[in-house]
């Protein structure tokens, strides 16, 4: 097709009139009409000085410098291409002027859109149907080309195509409508966030403040006093009373397990002579007190073998308690141990995260807790009381507290303080991503933040770069009849930088150009030098208003 070297203009509809069709001219636009309304004579649009017969127009040769005289050939058609290596005619040397004042061959195209064709198209024997779908641009006469009128199918299939596109359009301009307003909100949440951590930072700063001095005025009442306690505190104290008992009672119990050994042995002794009584008395002798004595013995055997297996050993009790019981005195006499000490490592028992959240007003409490006589106060191994430590330990989780919140605050300022293109669309899309493939790459462009390349054979992803910021470029590429294209006109362009460096060259970067879409769709990539790629990306984010993009047509 030859559209790509031509010159297409849609047709502007003269306002004060035009001449009916059958008193102009053979391929007269409507703008030039009344020029060539019905006259003896014709003047040159660009030179008016020079008139002509009006039998000279359209017959094939070239007599006005700016090629006006023939509107309907392709005899002045050189006036758009003269060179040194293709003279003007000899009938034009010499003048001045080598532009033709005429557009093109207008073709009327009824049914369909009228559009001009270039000259050098005019009766060279081929149907131009892509600009001239009613062949009017060929003679049709003997020895010409006969083109039929084709306007009628042609122009079906443009209105189809045009609306299908219309739709396409307000459908992307319907999903941009709802980005705009999703970015608001999403604006409007930053911008809550930081209102939120401005005043956690004035109580917290205040905060600081306070602890800060109430630090300084405990750490100045401490000094001068002992650096540290002697002896255990109430708790070693009492685990020593109570083990120095435990022992007393061990030893009485030795005495009693001595004795009560010597009162068995004189036991066994009297058992033994009656266990031998029984066995030798004779049953036969009629001595009722003997055979009472007898029944007696037995009765008091029988109980001895069921109180046996009651007996306590008193050498398990007697044992060492941690043989036993499995206490160790050490932990309960360990200098450093004492009472309050349970209260101050209370945190070890909590979770990480709820440790971190509850650090500062643990430590505010151990604080109050000591100076309202609550909690005993003791002095560490490093020469410092528990109240000094403890109010040292409140600023500093309060001073860290608000180093963070004003990290926080730093990040959502820089959010807000972003370009994220007109109507702040891109923070919608913000860090989402879309791939495509393409030949034996993946590549994968994720909004404002990078672009990056993966092979299909396996490996890590590389950089292609990060976001740098947005600009507006021309472009001069073809519509593309799937309407997945950039087409003529200004873009909105994503500029990626600073990326992996190729081997032995630049950093690699991206540029990723826009074009209007109904939904985010990475369509092309390229390398356009070495390692610097293009991306050619649909979005409704980049259907902006004509006024607001400088372009004339849309993409869809």
């Amino acid at each position: 097709m030859r559209q790509s070297q031509a010159l297409m203009l849609l047709g502007i509809i003269a306002q004060n009139g035009i001449a009916k069709a059958s008193s102009l001219p053979r391929g007269v636009g409507p703008e030039f009409a009344k020029l060539y309304e019905t006259k003896d004579t014709f003047a040159c649009i660009a030179h008016p000085s020079i008139v002509i017969k009006a039998s000279q127009v359209n017959d094939n040769t070239c007599d006005c410098p700016d090629g006006s005289d023939e509107p309907g050939t392709a005899a002045c058609a050189l006036l758009d291409r003269a060179s040194p290596i293709q003279p003007l005619p000899a009938s034009l040397s010499g003048t001045t002027n080598t532009t033709n004042a005429l557009p093109g061959f207008w073709c009327d195209n009824k049914g369909h859109i009228g559009a001009y064709v270039p000259f050098m198209f005019v009766n060279d024997g081929v149907c131009d149907y892509d600009l001239c779908c009613d062949g009017s641009e060929e003679y049709g006469q003997v020895g010409g080309v006969k083109c039929e009128n084709r306007c009628a199918e042609i122009g079906k299939e443009w209105r189809r195509i045009e609306k299908e596109r219309t739709e396409n359009l307000e459908r992307a301009n319907k999903k941009r409508r709802t980005m705009i307003k999703e970015a608001k909100e999403l604006r409007r949440q930053v911008e809550a966030r930081v209102t939120k951590l401005e005043g956690e930072i004035r109580d917290l700063e205040k905060k600081e403040a306070e602890l800060k001095t109430k630090f300084e005025e405990v750490e100045r009442s401490e000094r001068g006093k002992v650096v540290r306690n002697e002896g255990p505190g109430k708790l070693g104290v009492l685990a020593g009373l109570a083990k120095a008992r435990i022992n007393e009672l061990r030893d009485a119990l030795s005495d009693v397990v001595d004795e009560r050994q010597h009162l068995q042995d004189k036991v066994a002794e009297l058992e033994g002579i009656l266990s031998t009584f029984k066995e030798e008395y004779n049953p036969n002798f009629n001595d009722e007190g003997v055979k009472k004595a007898v029944r007696s013995w037995e009765d008091y055997a029988a109980r001895k073998v069921e109180e046996a297996a009651e007996e306590l050993d008193l050498e398990e009790v007697m044992k060492e308690d941690s043989e036993t019981s499995g206490i160790n005195w050490n932990e309960f006499e360990d200098e450093g141990a004492t009472d309050t000490d349970i209260l101050y490592s209370f945190e070890a028992y909590l979770p990480g995260p709820l440790r971190d959240f509850l650090h500062g007003k643990i430590t505010s409490l151990r604080v109050w807790l000591i100076e309202n006589g609550m909690l005993a106060d003791t002095i560490s191994k490093e020469g410092e009381s528990q109240l000094v430590k403890a109010a040292r330990e409140a600023r500093d989780a309060t001073a860290r507290d608000v180093q963070t919140k004003r990290n926080s605050l730093n990040d959502e300022k820089q959010n807000l303080e972003k370009d994220f293109g007109t109507d702040d669309i891109f923070r919608v899309l913000n860090g989402k991503c879309t791939l495509v493939e393409a030949g034996e790459y993946e590549y994968e462009l994720c909004w404002m933040t990078q672009t990056t390349q993966k092979s299909k054979k396996g490996g890590s992803r590389t950089n292609m770069g990060n976001f740098d910021k947005i600009t507006f470029k021309e472009s001069d590429e073809e519509e593309r009849h799937d309407g997945k294209g950039l087409g003529r006109g200004r873009r909105m362009v994503l500029e990626y930088t600073g990326g992996q460096h190729c081997w032995n060259g630049p950093a690699r970067s991206t540029n990723v150009w826009l074009a209007c879409a109904e939904t985010e769709e990475l369509w092309r990539v390229s390398e356009q030098e070495k390692c610097v790629y293009k991306m050619e990306v649909g979005t409704p984010a980049a259907c902006e208003a004509p006024a607001k993009l400088g372009h004339v047509k849309d993409e869809l």
